[in-house]
């Protein structure tokens, strides 16, 4: 899709709502695993999935953070009619992607037991954490392959086979968990060889489509190669991957916190079960923020390339007001009906209790978070992946994680309060980037008239 002419309302909705779609179905597909199990496995089960799929996510996100740099990268060409060079970039991004799953299968293989303790797993949840860090880990290649292939069709703005691939994921993930943890009653082993198949399946028939579809750019053997692109790429992917990287860390740390809570064991399993609910609700609460980035960056990237400054920053107005209507719907519904989305995953209403807690702090964040990840998208459509690192460096250790570790210890039995300290980190996120929004806009339309003189 070219991005660069036309109307930006309807071009921005178009690509974002298959992307969109995508992100619902990922969180439909992770949020099985939590409901089949609170359902038909033990009470200790949602812990185990919950911590397990914690440190799975935080590996996805920060490849998903790297390949980012693929995808501004191949938006970037298009924009600039440099077709010929959108091989290179896959070709290379097939190759180091290959190279990552082999020492990430390794690592998650061998060092489960410590990766558990480190995230304070319960104890009486502790070895089935291990076996779900495990399995996955065995099938990383399927994971991480499923999530390049996504990452290159938002590159050259074909977000509708994106959608396909998870809608494939997510039904095959589906029937898999109902069939090994309700019928076979595999419980946490169950749950996370139905995620691995689920990816193996999308990745294979993605395969097979690519090689039936028509493509804006050839790929070849002498492709697969670590060139030139691949440093290109990196340089825009790895801010964003080691972004991403202290975010899930910063996750962890949370997951952590909330961990430690409670005065008995059956507060703190209630605790860390409670939060895990809450956390596959904040994912639907956060999907439109992360569809608004992830689609804003690849559209501002195309303008960028064409040499359109004015038009990039209409598109992440245009951004922020989309975000920001749908996130008050998104707010209200966190903050009043929690105890009733989180009985969609358990009946046990202590856990409910817990979840509706961290939710009722959180909910600011659907809004505040449109607003930031429409500024973050501009930021990474133009290359500046470096100040978005810093920039959320500060937001996760110099404010999230401090206040949230201040409530853990001085209001242990409430995740109300530890939930907060989200939006506090929002707001300070949004300040910091509308200060640097003000020189660099002005620099940018300074560059593009410099251009046309």
């Amino acid at each position: 899709m070219d991005f660069t002419t036309g109307s930006i309302y309807k071009k921005l909705i178009r690509f974002m709502m298959p992307i969109l779609g995508a992100l619902i179905l990922q969180t439909m597909y992770g949020a099985v695993d939590i409901l089949v199990v609170g359902r038909f496995g033990t009470e200790e089960s949602i812990s185990a999935v919950s911590t397990g799929s914690s440190l799975v996510n935080m590996v996805i996100f920060i490849l998903t953070g790297l390949a980012m740099g693929v995808t501004i990268l191949m938006g970037r060409y298009i924009g600039e009619r440099k077709y010929q060079r959108l091989g290179k970039v896959v070709g290379g991004a097939i190759l180091t992607y290959s190279i990552i799953a082999v020492i990430l299968m390794i690592v998650l293989l061998l060092f489960a037991p410590m990766l558990a303790v480190l995230m304070k797993a319960p104890q009486d949840a502790l070895a089935k954490t291990i076996l779900y860090i495990r399995i996955c880990g065995g099938g990383i290649f399927f994971i991480i392959g499923y999530n390049l292939i996504s990452s290159i069709f938002r590159g050259i703005g074909n977000a509708k086979l994106h959608l396909l691939f998870v809608g494939i994921a997510c039904v095959v993930n589906i029937l898999g968990d109902l069939l090994f943890v309700a019928v076979f009653r595999w419980d946490v082993a169950g749950a996370a060889l139905a995620t691995v198949l689920a990816q193996a399946v999308s990745l294979l028939l993605s395969l097979m489509v690519c090689r039936k579809i028509e493509l804006p750019f050839e790929l070849h053997r002498e492709d697969i190669c670590l060139s030139m692109e691949v440093r290109r790429f990196l340089f825009l992917g790895l801010p964003i991957a080691f972004q991403e990287l202290l975010t899930q860390i910063s996750f962890m740390c949370l997951l952590a916190f909330v961990n430690g809570m409670g005065t008995t064991e059956a507060i703190r399993l209630a605790s860390s079960s409670g939060y895990g609910i809450a956390n596959k609700l904040v994912a639907v609460v956060m999907l439109v923020p992360s569809a608004l980035m992830q689609s804003m960056s690849s559209f501002i990237a195309q303008n960028v390339g064409a040499g359109k400054e004015k038009r990039a920053q209409k598109s992440m107005g245009y951004g922020m007001m989309i975000g920001a209507t749908i996130g008050i719907a998104m707010t209200l519904a966190a903050f009043f009906g929690g105890e009733i989305l989180a009985s969609l995953f358990t009946d046990n209403g202590i856990y409910q209790q817990k979840a509706a807690e961290y939710l009722r702090g959180f909910s600011l964040e659907a809004i505040l978070t449109s607003i930031l990840f429409s500024l973050i998208g501009y930021y990474n459509g133009h290359n500046q992946t470096l100040f978005v690192l810093l920039q959320r460096m500060a937001q996760s250790f110099l404010v999230r994680l401090p206040i949230a570790y201040y409530m853990s210890v001085h209001h242990p039995d409430t995740l109300v309060y530890i939930g907060v300290a989200a939006p506090m980190a929002t707001v300070f996120g949004i300040l910091i980037n509308m200060i640097y929004f003000l020189p660099f806009s002005k620099k940018q339309e300074e560059i593009e008239r410099m251009k046309n003189c």
